[in-house]
């Protein structure tokens, strides 16, 4: 386990000294808050610091962490060293200055900040993007909480044709519509703090597991890097599949919701670097469970991560206390669904300019959203490899995102010269990865792995040029944002 506790010090202790560094460099002062200056009752709430650190751990933490690290590990421990590195440099940072320039900005959403700093011919790329992003999430969603409720919980098939699903199914929209048209603080506010416990004491509970059943795992000095059972390149399969747990875009649409009910901009670090960082701690302890698992015998590479999740939990936790893990899985990509329909609902509002204190149209949005999710989730599971083919877009759409959240950070730093290569840097190496990947992948242009590395460096050496011009530009021009 040397290297595992080797890359969980490399999270908490990196994750201590970067953040700090990274609140120095944005500079939090006691300016009023969006939420205190634009209080409407809805979406500009304030609320608590320890309130808005759950809301926000809950609304990133869906299957990401869990599946996506299962499905990692089979690159082998390398996961183990990867995850802590670039959730500290990578994710975490991504997530604070997200948020934070939101709060600069009278919490703009990630559409108005693209708009802003990348200028207006990134901004209805980016918008489709985002609101695709964001229909997947909120299918994806319903669908995989969903099957888990039934195998694990109900032990039942999950097939199209079992009615017991579509009813789970319609559970979990009934709730996302409440807490899609509700304010912020009347159901979010409420119950995610149950919900949080419930995710902490499900992971601190499987931590605990596997360090008294003295789970074996691979060393980084034994293995090497390690290969994939079915031979994939680990750059850029590992960062597409790993999303959440390292650097997710789906992040930064949460940071600058959350960006309208805090309080103090000091309280920044700690929600959005910070939970980023607990991410990151859930991330590893599933995937050393999972490796443990793999190495006893009790699973094996063809194995489906959601079967993992119910091996783990029982074998670690027994049968009440895996029920309770799951349940806590269960939790966590719900309550990343509803927040993504959430913030569709606003982005959707900020571009056409929909008054959203008035219910009769937070409504009207809000059927629209949920008729086209409820036709995407029944394609998705009529349909056979529906799901798989939603699934692997949305991975990519993922990582996408995050690129355009890295190019708009490293706009602001230019502009208001800070290290702006902080920000370019980890937006490069995803440039590469999302440009490689869907060049290669069958569902992208399905190219030779030497041709798509080359065009990737291509792509990727013109990103960085291009921000960089485009930063010194607006400098010069005097284009200086908050």
């Amino acid at each position: 386990m040397v290297t595992f506790f080797i890359g969980l010090a490399l999270l908490i202790v990196g994750g201590a000294v970067y953040g700090k560094f990274c609140e120095k460099v944005f500079k939090p002062d006691d300016r009023e808050t969006p939420a205190v200056r634009l209080n409407d009752g809805v979406d500009y709430v304030p609320m608590k610091k320890w309130k808005n650190s759950l809301i926000q751990l809950l609304n990133i933490a869906g299957t990401g962490p869990i599946l996506g690290p299962i499905q990692g590990i089979l690159f082998g421990p390398i996961a183990f060293l990867t995850i802590p590195i670039g959730c500290v440099i990578g994710g975490a940072f991504h997530d604070y200055m997200s948020g934070m320039i939101s709060v600069r900005n009278d919490g703009a959403q990630m559409p108005g900040l693209i708009r802003k700093y990348l200028g207006k011919y990134a901004y209805p790329i980016y918008n489709v993007f985002v609101c695709l992003l964001m229909l997947l999430v909120g299918t994806v969603f319903i669908y995989t909480p969903g099957d888990l409720f039934v195998t694990q919980i109900l032990g039942a098939d999950n097939g199209v044709t079992n009615p017991i699903v579509w009813i789970v199914y319609g559970a979990i929209f009934v709730y996302y519509i409440i807490a899609t048209l509700f304010p912020i603080d009347k159901i979010i506010g409420k119950v995610y703090p149950i919900f949080g416990l419930l995710l902490i004491i499900s992971a601190i509970g499987v931590f605990i597991g596997f360090l008294i059943k003295g789970y074996p795992l691979d060393e980084i000095w034994t293995t090497g890097l390690g290969v994939h059972p079915q031979g994939l390149n680990f750059i850029p399969v590992f960062f597409v599949t790993v999303a959440c747990g390292i650097v997710s875009g789906f992040h930064s649409t949460q940071a600058t919701l959350i960006s309208r009910t805090m309080r103090s901009e000091k309280e920044g670090r700690m929600t959005f670097y910070n939970m980023m960082i607990a991410e990151g701690f859930i991330a590893m302890i599933w995937a050393a469970a999972a490796m443990g698992v793999m190495k006893l015998g009790l699973a094996g590479a063809e194995t489906e991560a959601t079967e993992v999740v119910g091996i783990i939990a029982k074998n670690l936790l027994g049968g009440v206390g895996g029920i309770i893990a799951v349940i806590g899985i269960i939790v966590l990509p719900i309550t990343s669904g509803d927040t993504a329909l959430r913030s569709l609902r606003l982005i959707i509002s900020d571009a056409l300019k929909i008054d959203q204190t008035k219910t009769k149209k937070r409504l009207g949005v809000s059927l629209i959203i949920f008729a086209v999710t409820a036709a995407v989730l029944v394609f998705a599971k009529v349909n056979s490899g529906g799901f798989n083919i939603l699934w692997r877009y949305f991975a990519w759409a993922n990582q996408t995102i995050a690129v355009f959240a890295f190019a708009m950070i490293a706009i602001y730093m230019i502009r208001h010269k800070k290290p702006f290569i902080m920000a370019l840097l980890p937006g490069m190496f995803y440039m590469f990865v999302i440009s490689s990947f869907i060049l290669n992948a069958a569902i992208g242009f399905n190219l030779p792995w030497a041709i798509s590395y080359t065009i990737a460096g291509v792509l990727t050496a013109a990103y960085a040029v291009a921000l960089i011009w485009y930063g010194k530009k607006g400098t010069s021009s005097g284009a200086l944002a908050k």
